[in-house]
């Protein structure tokens, strides 16, 4: 495996358009709009990569029979307090790359499993799912607010945002986040309660992010902030995108609740970061 030089992350673009799964998190890599890295076989024609976000959401792709670079890239991934200081969670392109990952991580995978910290590799599945503007349509005629206070979502709120999926992590900066991103925040007596933002926005795809400060969770706040961003996107003719894990309920009925409906199921590699092998 080889870090590649960010002056030739364009050898990356081509193949990556070939990849017909939501990609756009290893997009805003590719075409530096976050700062993250790619590995690859060969750093002047590559055949094999593996793009990584900040976030640590990261993309397998190209070709799934170089024996070396599956090697190192095995080493990789079971090694991780040797190789990375951080979780990734992995998909992988085409899907021919998943019986090549069950051999390699033979005797280290698990299912999904809340026992799983001494697991190296723990496989979970990922959701992609499809926006129906007529059952969001219905979803606001049911359950629109104009009590709430929603705001666009400013530089301190930005800064100050606590959670797992917040803005900052998707971000390198606020500037950057103003000038390319865009997000709504539902406040409660003055604090923040809920944040809907763009984790990406490329082209005229925006895919929603969102985080709810533990104690307003279960109040309803994140379907209304995330209404908000649906809105936005529909009046500025962005193509809203929602993903998450199978395994994460709370995601899954708040998409479906806003009229997503689940399209692609796909193996999710958690590459933890706990082991030393």
């Amino acid at each position: 495996m080889i870090l590649l030089d960010e002056k030739k992350y364009h050898l990356a673009e081509e193949p990556l358009n070939g990849v017909t799964i939501n990609n756009l998190f290893a997009r805003s890599v590719v075409e530096k709009n976050v700062i993250g890295n790619i590995f690859v076989d060969n750093e002047d024609n590559p055949s094999t990569f593996y793009v990584i976000h900040p976030y640590g959401m990261t993309l397998l792709f190209g070709d799934c029979n170089n024996e070396e670079f599956n090697n190192a890239f095995k080493n990789y991934s079971l090694k991780a307090n040797q190789h990375r200081n951080q979780m990734h969670w992995m998909q992988a392109f085409p899907s021919s790359w998943d019986d090549v990952l069950l051999d390699l991580y033979k005797g280290n995978l698990l299912e999904s499993s809340d026992s799983a910290d001494n697991i190296a590799i723990e496989l979970n599945t990922r959701l992609n799912f499809k926006f129906n503007l007529a059952k969001y349509q219905e979803f606001k005629q049911k359950n629109t607010n104009n009590e709430l206070d929603i705001v666009r979502t400013d530089k301190t709120m930005f800064e100050n945002m606590v959670g797992s999926v917040v803005p900052s992590y998707f971000w390198d900066t606020a500037e950057d986040f103003f000038s390319k991103g865009i997000g709504f925040s539902v406040l409660h007596e003055n604090k923040i309660a809920t944040t809907a933002y763009s984790s990406v926005l490329l082209d005229k795809t925006l895919e929603l992010g969102m985080e709810t400060i533990e104690e307003f969770r279960g109040k309803g706040f994140a379907q209304h902030a995330c209404s908000a961003l649906i809105d936005y996107c529909l009046e500025n003719d962005f193509e809203p995108i929602w993903a998450c894990r199978l395994e994460n309920i709370g995601s899954y009925k708040l998409a479906v609740k806003l009229g997503f409906e689940p399209t692609l199921k796909l193996p999710y590699y958690k590459l933890n970061f706990k082991n030393s092998l």
